[in-house]
């Protein structure tokens, strides 16, 4: 069966080249102000979900609490694998599929980690997994780009050279999906790989969420936790918890 675009592409070096900049510095700088607003007690289980090579979990390991990160990517999570300690544990998951049922007090989504799929319904599903794998009165936090901006402010064409690799990225819209195409030569071959994001506005995720038993609380337009705003904020950054059942 043919991999889906994420699980061949994040399973690639060009990307981890492409966007080599994410770093430890960055990770600690966004997850600071973003702890504050999920107001998680001390020791708190988490979950960093689609956590890469696992630079947000290990940080949120070094601050006290226990971790668990998932990723589809089996090259991110064996690189991850080297940070694991007593409190810091990965595994290879695809979300759309349930981990865990009523464990977790915080489950995180950073950088826009989020729709990917090709149906709203898989979309739903995997929001469906973080909501039983909450706690009842567990935080979730989601942290995505402002779909409005994004499609006021759509680059449709640039280059990047990194190590002597030059990237060319070309993007579009389409039937509400935002499509970037990466396209470079390496080692003498013509290489592609094309990116699709769903353009999710804040409404959508009030909806998608109160679906699955999840309220938002606050939103916020950056790390800053600065006022969300439709027309300017770069992000679109959710905090929503999960309805106490009975």
């Amino acid at each position: 069966m043919k991999k889906e675009w994420f699980e061949e592409w994040f399973d690639s070096p060009y990307y981890h080249l492409l966007y080599n900049s994410r770093n430890d510095e960055e990770a600690k700088s966004s997850l600071d102000n973003l702890l504050v607003a999920m107001d998680l007690p001390a020791g708190a289980r988490l979950l960093d979900l689609a956590c890469g090579k696992g630079r947000h979990s290990k940080y949120l390991a070094e601050n006290g609490f226990c971790v668990t990160g998932l990723d589809i990517s089996e090259k991110s999570i064996a690189f991850a694998r080297g940070f694991e300690g007593e409190n810091l544990e990965f595994f290879q998951h695809d979300m759309r599929k349930p981990f865990a049922f009523n464990y977790f007090d915080g489950i995180l989504n950073m950088f826009t980690s989020f729709g990917y799929f090709k149906s709203d319904r898989e979309h739903l599903q995997a929001l469906e997994n973080m909501c039983k794998g909450l706690r009842n009165g567990g935080v979730f936090l989601l942290d995505y780009f402002n779909s409005h901006w994004v499609s006021g402010q759509l680059l449709k064409y640039e280059t990047k050279t990194i190590d002597n690799v030059t990237f060319h990225l070309s993007k579009h819209i389409e039937n509400r999906y935002v499509y970037k195409t990466v396209s470079f030569e390496y080692s003498g071959k013509n290489l592609s790989f094309t990116e699709s994001v769903r353009l999710f506005e804040l409404a959508d995720f009030d909806r998608l969420l109160a679906a699955c038993n999840l309220k938002i609380v606050k939103t916020y337009g950056d790390y800053d936790l600065s006022v969300f705003d439709h027309n300017h904020s770069r992000r679109l950054i959710i905090v929503a918890k999960k309805i106490i059942s009975a």
